[in-house]
Order: C-alpha cells, then sequence, then structure tokens
C-alpha cells in the first residue's frame, strides 16, 4: 500500500483529516462465524486458551520496542454478521465476553463485519475500493477488464495464451507470473465483491482488508473518521444485529481502538483469506494527509513505523 496525494483541489476545499485515538497495539483476539457459536462454550474457550500465550508475546513484544511509558495496546473482536446471522448480539457477546474471561482476557472491543461494509451511513468498501490502484501488468492489451469494472484483483499477470494476429496460429499458453518475483511465482488472483450494481456482495478478504485499515487508523471520510467506537456491556449491546454500532467499547478503561500496528492471532483456517488481505491491502492509496498524520505521531513517540502499511501487520496462525 502506499501514499498518494490524490486531485487537485483548492486548498479551502481540503477537509482537515480529524486525529484519532491511537494505541501502540491493537490485538485481535479471533473471527466468530456461525459454526464456531453453535459448537458451544467450549469450543469458544479452547480458542481463547490457544490464543492466550500469543497474546502475552505479542504484549511483551510490544512492550520492548517502545521507548519509556508503558504501551498502550487494546484487544478487539470481529464477529460475522454479513454472510450469515446467528443469535442476538447480546447472546453472542455475552458468550464471547464470558469465555474470554475464563480464560484470563478481556475483549475490549467488539465489532460485526457488517460494520466494514457499510457504517454511520457510509459505504466504507466502496470508500476502499475507490483507492484501489491495481497496475496493469508487462504486456497487458487490456483484453481483461479493470479491475473496477471485474471485481477480481491480482497480484501479477494472469496465464492466458494472448492475442494472436488474424489468421495465425494460437499463441501457447502462458503461465500466470507474480510481480517482483523472486525465482518462482506465488500468484494470486482474489474476487472482491460479486453481483449487480445496487446489490454487490463483498468478499471476505475485501471485508478484512477494509478491517485492517480501520485498526490502523487510516480510513477517512471527507476527513472524518467512520465507525468511532461506543461504549456498551455485553448485556445491552443491541438485540438487533442491524442496530447494534459497527465497533462497541466494551472496556470503559481501554486502550485506544486503533493502533500503529496490529497484531491477529487467528486460526490456520485463515492463512489464505490474509495472504488475499496483504495482496489487496498492496494496492490500496492511502491518502497521503492521512499517512503523514499517523506517521508523524509515530515519530513523536520515538516509533518509526513501516512505510508499507502491510508491514505494520503481524500474525500468529494457530
Amino acid at each position: 500500500m502506499n501514499a498518494y496525494p490524490g486531485v487537485f483541489t483548492e486548498e479551502s476545499a481540503t477537509p482537515v483529516v480529524r486525529r484519532v485515538a491511537l494505541s501502540h497495539l491493537s490485538i485481535e483476539l479471533g473471527h466468530l462465524y456461525m459454526d464456531d457459536f453453535r459448537a458451544g462454550e467450549q469450543r469458544l474457550r479452547e480458542h481463547f486458551r490457544r490464543v492466550l500465550p500469543w497474546v502475552r508475546t505479542a504484549e511483551q513484544a510490544c512492550a520492548d520496542e517502545v521507548s519509556g511509558g508503558r504501551p498502550r495496546v487494546s484487544t478487539c473482536f470481529l464477529v460475522d454478521d454479513y454472510f450469515t446471522r446467528f443469535g442476538t448480539p447480546a447472546e453472542v457477546v455475552r458468550a464471547l465476553v464470558d469465555a474470554a474471561q475464563d480464560t484470563g482476557l478481556t475483549i475490549d472491543y467488539v465489532a460485526r463485519e457488517s460494520g466494514c461494509a457499510t457504517a454511520d451511513g457510509v459505504d466504507l468498501a466502496t470508500l476502499v475500493r475507490q483507492h484501489l490502484v491495481a497496475e496493469p501488468p508487462e504486456g497487458d492489451n487490456g483484453g481483461r477488464p479493470a479491475t473496477a469494472v471485474s471485481g477480481w484483483l491480482s497480484n501479477g499477470e494472469r496465464a492466458g495464451t494472448g492475442a494472436a494476429a488474424a489468421m495465425a496460429a494460437p499463441r501457447p499458453w502462458q503461465p500466470p507470473r507474480q510481480s517482483a518475483v523472486q525465482n518462482h511465482s506465488i500468484f494470486v488472483d482474489i474476487e472482491l465483491w460479486n453481483g449487480p450494481a445496487g446489490k454487490v456482495l463483498w468478499s471476505c478478504p475485501f471485508l478484512a482488508a477494509v478491517w485492517q485499515l480501520q485498526r490502523l487508523g487510516l480510513i477517512r471520510h471527507l476527513g472524518e473518521p467512520v465507525a468511532e467506537p461506543r461504549p456498551g456491556t455485553a448485556d445491552d449491546v443491541a438485540d438487533d444485529w442491524d442496530r447494534m454500532p459497527a465497533v462497541v467499547q466494551l472496556n470503559p478503561r481501554a486502550a485506544p481502538f486503533r493502533a500503529y500496528r496490529t497484531f491477529s492471532a487467528l486460526d490456520a483456517r485463515f492463512l489464505p483469506i490474509e495472504l488475499a488481505v496483504r495482496t489487496i491491502l498492496g494496492q490500496v492509496a492511502v491518502d497521503a494527509a492521512v499517512s503523514a498524520q499517523v506517521r508523524g505521531r509515530a515519530e513523536g513517540e520515538g516509533l518509526t513505523l513501516p512505510a508499507e502499511v502491510v508491514d505494520r501487520i503481524r500474525y500468529a496462525f494457530l
């Protein structure tokens, strides 16, 4: 992912980029899907038991990197209410909070996946889509629709036979090739969305990319942050998913939701999704003013953030 200054506008027409509170590290304790919830409380407790040592390791690593003062670390959990709806928000969040507490963990923030598509009246997924800067591979002849049209994004040149002159023999098949390849290609082709205009179904990797951008404090709409956490408890979070805020702050003493870096402890089944997430983020142009603001604040705290946003994201796959 790179930062771009965007279009030319009069200075008076450029919105002021509002700052957001930032922790040093945002730790994601997991994703919850319908099958996980229906498997019962024991499955949830087992998940958090597996996550616990990695959380402590991430906290210690953050403390080692922060010079002076106590590191600001927050935890979060993402619930899938976009592809499936199960239980009520209060039932699901209560089960998560209890299972986490049983293993010595605290969930500071809980978020719903639909909030990565739309939040506070803002079409977040479309906002991120508008910042895609997928570059055509070398030798591209325009035969395949652009990402903005097709909904597909890759990390290189796709396989194919290529165009042939009239009456000429078909060109031989060419394998896909990764951009900036080292010896051998690892080619990825990702479906970002499908469906007709007005009824777009966003893919899991694309929503997960929006989720990472939110946690890193890099999303703004007209200079304003979107989906600011709202206070709540496990018992009164909401009685319907559509009425639940995109992000709920369960712990009133929690460090900020967004952070300079993120760490996600996930089941190994999420590895291909996160590969897709990193590929997507590598082709999203972050607003230059937002990028400069976050990096400048980090430098003010004695931290040096990687220029590439994907390098601010860390994982443990269980």
